[in-house]
């Protein structure tokens, strides 16, 4: 499937593009890859060189692709990190021309803009996107800062989150990073019908770019047809997987895990319950 890919490029390392745009081409699809920043690396580094990607250049590479005929076949959009608050409606814009020549499609919203309790996008974008793009959100995959950031709601445990998910009103909904007691990590999926919590052991030095790595796979996951349960599973699985094997590494080792992607290795440690 042709998928339609807006969010941060590095040159250096799997965040972002770097990412989303390795799982899912490894997955069979197509990913039209659109920046919102290009830079060395991500912010972690002790020095990061590049820039934000202008909001009327992000538009002309969508109206190139438009004025080709290409988005009527463009089955998906899914966005992350955006450099300013006006790339907001750049990704609006898109996912609008997108759904208008294929009723069919998805679109997918990852808010990238914050976490640990701090946001590190610039002023203006969590209020963007939450303006702009959550409307429009098929499915919307926060983490747990994200997530309370949105609905004002506190997320503390299994049971908040899904309080707070609930108030976002989007069809579904995957908010990662939620605490499951010390140890333990939650991700916690739910739709209108069913909700259900997969949770793993807590990683010390785990890399970056997990949640980009997850939206990718979960994004996939649907567009297969899978259950919410599975698509779940098999996404925390893999991501579980890959985040085992970078711990202490500066980057995720996902060219070394992509069998990984392709085949989730069920079960390991995760653990997967239906709650109410």
């Amino acid at each position: 499937m042709n998928i339609l890919s807006l969010q941060s490029e590095v040159v250096y390392g799997h965040v972002g593009q770097g990412a989303a745009r390795f799982a899912l081409q490894c997955l069979g699809h197509e990913v039209w890859a659109v920046p919102t920043v290009l830079l060395s690396s991500h912010a972690g580094y002790a020095r990061v060189e590049g820039e934000l990607i202008p909001a009327a250049l992000m538009r002309r590479l969508v109206d190139g692709l438009d004025a080709n005929g290409w988005l009527a076949g463009c089955g998906a959009v899914v966005s992350g990190y955006l450099g300013a608050a006006e790339h907001a409606q750049v990704v609006a814009d898109a996912v609008r021309r997108v759904k208008d020549a294929n009723a069919a499609a998805i679109y997918c919203l990852d808010p990238v803009f914050g976490d640990d309790g701090r946001a590190y996008a610039k002023r203006g974008v969590p209020e963007a996107m939450a303006r702009e793009l959550l409307p429009l959100a098929d499915i919307v995959t926060p983490n747990a800062f994200e997530l309370s950031s949105l609905t004002g709601a506190a997320v503390r445990n299994p049971d908040e989150a899904l309080g707070a998910a609930r108030k976002l009103g989007r069809p579904i909904v995957a908010a990662t990073s939620v605490p499951c007691g010390t140890e333990r990590i939650g991700t916690l999926a739910l739709s209108k019908e069913e909700s259900w919590l997969a949770s793993t052991t807590m990683l010390a030095r785990a890399p970056r770019g997990a949640g980009d790595l997850f939206a990718a796979l979960f994004l996939h996951g649907r567009l297969a047809g899978d259950g919410l349960r599975d698509t779940l599973a098999r996404a925390i699985g893999a991501v579980f997987h890959v985040l085992k094997q970078s711990v202490g590494a500066g980057e995720m080792r996902l060219v070394q895990g992509q069998n990984v992607l392709r085949n989730p290795i069920p079960g390991e440690d995760v653990r997967l319950e239906r709650i109410a």
